[in-house]
């Protein structure tokens, strides 16, 4: 969320970002409503201060003329106007200041300066790693774990519909391989503290990280409560400290955790639905970190480079993505999107979204630090990652790693969470 002074001091930034975004047709009438509220607000408060003014003005005469034994019932009358027009005008503010609230909510972050302008089709590639397995004679993953007896897609939709899985026997212990694996080398070797936290938050957590209320048609809630399913660890995780003050000593702050995520994809159908690349419900170990603004583009390397290495000592050839401002989360000021090659579809999936926030999320969550003593608060920048995501990885590791026989060869980093060097 922004600041109320954006739509004061900076509109001509906002409009170009949004524009950058291609979203300034759209937003523009938001905008430019909240350009005004933002003017009927400052002159609602100045109303109601100098009324206040004159109100204790009024008393400290009525008062004054009750001690003298004069007549101060006009005055008493103008002292009761006074205040039914502060209590009206009062109103008045706290809708506007409701309004002007939505429409921030609505915004998108700022795109920083080196994100570039334009839709998806102006993302960049900026690295690459790794040599691509030409595709020619491999199968798909689903093939092979079916083959395999890993897979089970027809139970799966059995059990609760299109876009939900079973993974069996090797299928769910690569799974449980997979997680152990990630969060050793985030905790033991990248510094980040696990937290295991819950699958179910409210309102007020999916509105601190920006899935609401824009994307609430995506999400999947709780009859009958104000409650939703995760669509990331992100949301438990980043509002760990809400509405907290943390010490500028502290940060930067780092957290991995793991959980089932939880997406309707509303309007993805028939996009990349086979096999494993776009499911309701997956998995995915996710790296949050708390900064300052000063060391946040030297976190995001860092928390992006976190991901690689597990891409690295996979053995998976992958890319990394500079997302332009068009492709670019509502919430997000910059993302690195890191693809894997999957030769059995010929294609790179998406398996890690590394994204700085700036103050976006601090702000919608009130989340700050204290640079030092007697200093004033701030808020802190959040950053996120996936590290990684499993089901378009395990179809990345299926087709890589696929044997003319139909086994697959299991890369020495996970053999020994998963007991064996090749699914047969």
């Amino acid at each position: 969320m922004h600041d109320f002074r954006v739509l004061r001091d900076q509109v001509d930034q906002l409009r170009s970002a949004m524009r950058r975004r291609g979203k300034l047709e759209a937003l523009a009438p938001l905008i430019d409503r909240g350009v005004a509220l933002d003017v009927e607000r400052r002159a609602m408060i100045q109303a109601v201060e100098e009324r206040k003014a004159t109100r204790n003005a009024n008393t400290q005469e009525v008062a004054r003329r009750k001690k003298a034994r004069e007549n101060a019932d006009t005055l008493i009358a103008q002292g009761r106007a006074l205040g039914e027009e502060i209590a009206r005008l009062e109103e008045e503010l706290q809708v506007a200041e409701r309004e002007l609230q939505a429409i921030l909510l609505e915004l998108p972050n700022l795109p920083l300066d080196e994100v570039p302008e334009g839709d998806e089709t102006q993302n960049r590639v900026e690295k690459t790693w790794g040599e691509p397995r030409p595709g020619a004679g491999l199968k798909p993953h689903w093939e092979l774990a079916e083959a395999l007896g890993i897979l089970d897609l027809a139970r799966g939709a059995k059990v609760s519909g299109s876009g939900f899985i079973v993974l069996r026997g090797m299928g769910a212990r690569l799974s449980r391989a997979l997680m152990n694996f990630f969060i050793d080398v985030h905790t033991r070797e990248h510094g980040y503290e696990e937290v295991w936290v819950p699958v179910v938050v409210n309102r007020a957590s999916m509105v601190g990280t920006g899935q609401l209320p824009k994307f609430e048609d995506d999400m999947y809630g709780v009859a009958g409560e104000d409650l939703f399913l995760v669509p990331t660890a992100e949301v438990p995780v980043t509002n760990l400290y809400r509405d907290e003050m943390l010490e500028g000593s502290e940060l930067p702050r780092s957290f991995v955790s793991y959980t089932p995520c939880f997406r309707k994809e509303a309007g993805a159908a028939g996009k990349d639905t086979r096999g494993l690349l776009r499911l309701h419900q997956f998995d995915k170990v996710e790296m949050v970190r708390y900064t300052t603004p000063e060391q946040s583009a030297d976190e995001h390397e860092r928390l992006t480079r976190n991901a690689e290495t597990l891409l690295e000592r996979l053995g998976l050839p992958y890319r990394r993505v500079l997302l332009a401002a068009g492709d670019t989360g509502q919430s997000s000021a910059k993302t690195w999107d890191l693809e894997a090659w999957a030769p059995g579809v010929g294609k790179w999936l998406e398996v890690s979204s590394c994204s700085t926030f700036t103050d976006y999320q601090a702000r919608r969550a009130n989340i700050r630090y204290r640079p030092g003593t007697g200093e004033k608060p701030r808020f802190v920048h959040t950053l996120n990652g996936s590290g990684l995501a499993f089901p378009r990885l395990i179809a990345c590791l299926l087709e890589h790693y696929q044997q003319p026989d139909g086994s697959i060869t299991v890369p020495e980093a996970l053999r020994a969470f998963l007991g064996t060097d090749v699914i047969r």
